[in-house]
C-alpha cells in the first residue's frame, strides 16, 4: 500500500473478491477500515486520496458497493512518523447453492495441481523481498483489472461445473506459501515443477495478482484444460498432490510435519 496507495487499495478489494470466489461465493459488498497519519501533512493526505480513489474504482469494477466503514487519522508517533497507509477491506459474499462451497485443502493423493492466471517475473513488495532479501521499498505487485476479472470468472465456472477439488488464491508469501497452506489443511504433500520461463524466486515467492491454485481429480483434466484453453486464460499444470512431502523438481523441501511446526510455532520460537 505504501508503494502505490491507489493500486494497493485496488489489490485489497480484488483479493477480497478472490477469496470469496475461491470459497464458492459471489462478492456483494464492502466495508472498510482506513488508517492514516496526520491529514494536514501533504504526503499523508495524498496517500488517503489515492487509496480512497483506488478502492472506489475497484468497487465499481467488481460491483461491490461500500456499505460502511470508518476512517482513523493521526496514527503516528514523533519518532517514527505516520503509519503506512492501511485501508483494510472486509467483504460480504453470497453462496446461493451450498453445493458450490469450495475449500482450500488438497483432497486426494494423485490429484492434479494447476496454477490459473499469469505468472510474472515480479517480486515487488513481496514478503520474500522484504523479509528475506531485506529490501524495504519496491513498487507495488503486478495487477491488471481485466486479468483479475477473467481469472475469477474462470474459477466460478469451473466450480459450478463440479470440476474442482480445491481452490486457494495466491497472495502473501506467493505460490509456495499457497501450496503449503493447501497441503497443511489437507494433511498432504505436493510435488511441483516450476515454470522455467520465469525466475525461480519470482515464480515461487512473487506476489503478482490474479492467480489461483486449484486441484482436480485426473478424470476432470480434459474438461479443465479444454475450458481454460477455450477461454484463453493462462494456466500451468504444476504437479500432483502427494502423501506428506513438499517437493520441487523431485527435491524434497519439507515434510508435512516440519512445515506445520514452522507455520504454527514461528511466533512462539521468536519469543523464547
Amino acid at each position: 500500500m505504501n508503494a502505490n496507495p491507489r493500486q494497493g487499495a485496488m489489490i485489497a478489494v480484488a483479493e477480497a473478491c478472490r477469496n470469496i470466489v475461491c470459497s464458492g461465493g459471489e462478492p456483494l459488498a464492502v466495508t472498510n477500515n482506513l488508517n492514516f497519519g496526520n491529514p494536514y501533512v501533504p504526503e499523508v493526505y495524498w496517500h488517503f486520496v489515492e487509496a480512497v480513489q483506488g478502492m472506489g474504482e475497484a468497487c465499481l469494477r467488481f460491483s461491490t458497493p461500500v456499505t460502511g466503514g470508518n476512517v482513523s487519522f493521526y496514527n503516528q508517533s514523533s519518532d517514527d512518523g505516520p503509519v503506512f497507509p492501511t485501508p483494510t477491506i472486509g467483504m460480504l459474499g453470497l453462496m446461493e447453492n451450498p453445493d458450490h462451497r469450495m475449500t482450500l485443502n488438497f483432497k486426494n493423493e494423485g490429484d492434479l495441481i494447476y496454477l490459473v492466471g499469469p505468472s510474472e517475473d515480479d517480486i515487488s513488495s513481496s514478503e520474500y523481498l522484504y523479509s528475506y532479501r531485506g529490501i524495504k521499498a519496491s513498487p507495488a505487485p503486478s495487477f491488471d483489472f481485466e486479468t483479475e476479472w477473467r481469472t475469477q470468472e474462470s474459477i466460478k465456472t469451473m466450480n459450478r461445473h463440479g470440476w474442482l477439488q480445491s481452490a486457494h488464491d495466491v497472495s502473501d508469501g506467493g505460490l509456495f506459501v499457497t501450496l503449503a497452506e493447501s497441503a497443511m489443511a489437507g494433511n498432504t504433500g505436493f510435488q511441483i515443477h516450476p515454470d522455467t520461463r520465469h525466475r525461480t524466486d519470482a515464480f515461487l515467492f512473487g506476489e503478482s495478482q490474479s492467480r489461483v491454485v486449484i486441484s482436480i481429480s485426473p478424470e476432470q483434466q480434459q474438461h479443465v484444460e479444454g475450458y481454460l484453453n477455450d477461454s484463453v486464460i493462462p494456466f500451468l499444470l504444476l504437479g500432483t498432490v502427494t502423501a506428506d512431502t513438499f517437493a520441487i523438481d523431485e527435491t524434497p523441501i519439507l515434510t508435512l510435519a516440519d512445515a506445520k511446526n514452522l507455520y504454527d510455532n514461528a511466533l512462539g520460537e521468536i519469543m523464547k
